[in-house]
């Protein structure tokens, strides 16, 4: 049965951090993006690192969230980053209802879940414990990333777990476990994606995807596809678009 999850304003437009650069941070959150995402995946930030980057996104912004892309569905883990500030998490290769319940236990305070209560930046350093065990349960974001066919052919039981506010389309991967790595127009692809739209609308679950390129037209198509989270590009991307065309017309400079 279909369950209330959605309690966000949609879209969702936002983007990935992976420079470890705290200017970034505040810079790409002071500029009207409703999330960022810092990847603690993929980049090489440690969990100090993570905390400055956390206080940079607010001080750009208090209307930005600022989610961390976890490196895995560890309790451990995920607790840090909650306790660290984090608004919310957005989770890799969620194959199976099993492994969403674990990342509930492990962001929800009881009696939703099991995460260990302590004096952290999250609450103050203890100053306002009450008032965040209190609001935590509902003010906590958590995204599964369907980054696998073993996700998509489990994706119903997997957005059945109660607690689950959107849930992520990772094309690469995905496209990756079918054998057609960066193909998003094959046939396979094409019918996991639909699959996937159609899974969050019955559970009423926000639908997300990351337009890696920085292509706003990519963008608002997927909007009109029906995807209402859309991570868009990421800061090294945004660099290195910048930093080839501004080249690339340089250097076709006519002389004279």
């Amino acid at each position: 049965m279909a369950k209330s999850t959605k309690k966000h304003s949609v879209p969702l437009i936002g983007s990935w951090l992976n420079t470890g650069s705290t200017t970034v941070a505040e810079l790409m959150a002071e500029s009207g993006l409703d999330f960022v995402t810092i990847d603690m995946e993929h980049a090489p930030i440690s969990i100090e690192l993570l905390a400055d980057m956390l206080r940079a996104t607010r001080s750009g912004s208090t209307k930005c969230k600022a989610f961390v892309r976890t490196a895995g569905h560890d309790y451990q883990d995920l607790k840090r980053y909650m306790d660290a500030g984090a608004d919310g998490v957005i989770v890799p290769f969620v194959n199976n209802a099993e492994t969403a319940q674990k990342i509930i236990s492990a962001v929800k305070y009881p009696p939703l879940g099991s995460r260990g209560v302590g004096f952290a930046r999250d609450n103050g350093y203890g100053r306002h414990l009450m008032q965040k065990l209190k609001d935590a349960n509902e003010q906590s974001f958590i995204c599964v990333q369907i980054e696998h066919t073993d996700g998509i052919r489990q994706l119903d039981e997997i957005l059945d777990v109660s607690g689950i506010n959107a849930a992520f389309l990772g094309p690469y991967d995905l496209s990756a476990s079918m054998g057609i790595a960066g193909n998003f127009t094959h046939p396979k692809f094409q019918e996991a994606s639909s699959r996937f739209l159609q899974c969050c609308k019955t559970h009423n679950v926000i639908a997300g995807i990351h337009v890696v390129q920085p292509n706003p037209d990519e963008a608002i198509e997927r909007l009109r596809q029906g995807y209402e989270m859309i991570a868009y590009s990421l800061d090294i991307t945004f660099l290195t678009h910048s930093i080839n065309e501004g080249l690339k017309r340089i250097k076709k400079r006519k002389d004279g």
